[in-house]
């Protein structure tokens, strides 16, 4: 599934408040190369628990493949988009594309960020972003088992409630929300550098420590959204 999303040429269209039939769910964890063990196992033993009939579709990336219909590693470009227009509810991390995605195709998405205390992500950016967007009401933030269960419970007997207005027109929002989640990380990496130890390690002359204690510089080390980082 990629994360780097363009232009289209197409308006998503605007869904029934209330849709007939089936209700359609999609799960979206990215591209990232952690796993998230934690989503996809709190979604399989909901369905489980589950009575109403749900059809999913579910992007695992490199989470093992749950024992749900409709799962899949990874989604093409294409495909992604045929599965927010489709979707009644989008469930995803808290990558600034999956969620500006969810709500240009008119969802709000229901968003469980990745911990980085559990090995879901290298920092706690996705958690700071959907706790912004969280408190702005402009996603359902789940922190919990519980939460998710609560907010998928809510969209079972109304999805109306996440419903949105589709904006075509949010790539510039996408591209203002990549760049901030950036800074985030940039200005995480820039107070782990400031936090020196107290000691120094005994230095010979020609081992190339530079006054002060630095071996050598890092650069660029917070910004590269094409590793995956915020997707």
């Amino acid at each position: 599934m990629r994360s780097d999303l363009g232009e289209h040429g197409r308006v998503p269209r605007q869904r029934d408040a209330v849709g007939t039939g089936c209700l359609a769910l999609l799960l979206a964890v990215g591209t990232d190369t952690h796993p998230f063990e934690r989503l996809v196992r709190w979604l399989e033993e909901w369905h489980g628990d589950a009575a109403a009939d749900v059809r999913l579709t579910v992007q695992h990336g490199h989470t093992r493949s749950p024992a749900l219909p409709g799962a899949v590693p990874f989604l093409r470009h294409d495909a992604l988009q045929a599965a927010l227009a489709d979707a009644d509810l989008v469930v995803c991390h808290g990558g600034p594309a999956t969620i500006l995605e969810a709500r240009r195709h008119g969802r709000l998405p229901i968003v469980v960020p990745r911990d980085p205390a559990r090995g879901e992500h290298v920092d706690d950016h996705q958690q700071l972003f959907a706790r912004r967007l969280g408190a702005a009401g402009l996603v359902a933030l789940c922190e919990s088992r519980e939460a998710l269960r609560d907010a998928l419970a809510a969209g079972l007997a109304d999805p109306a409630r996440y419903t949105v207005a589709a904006d075509p027109g949010a790539q510039a929002a996408q591209r203002a929300a990549v760049a901030r989640v950036g800074q985030i990380v940039d200005d995480l990496v820039a107070a782990a550098s400031r936090r020196r130890p107290w000691w120094r390690a005994w230095a010979r002359p020609g081992d190339g420590v530079v006054p002060g204690g630095a071996s050598g510089a890092v650069s660029g080390a917070g910004r590269d959204h094409g590793a995956g980082r915020g997707r």
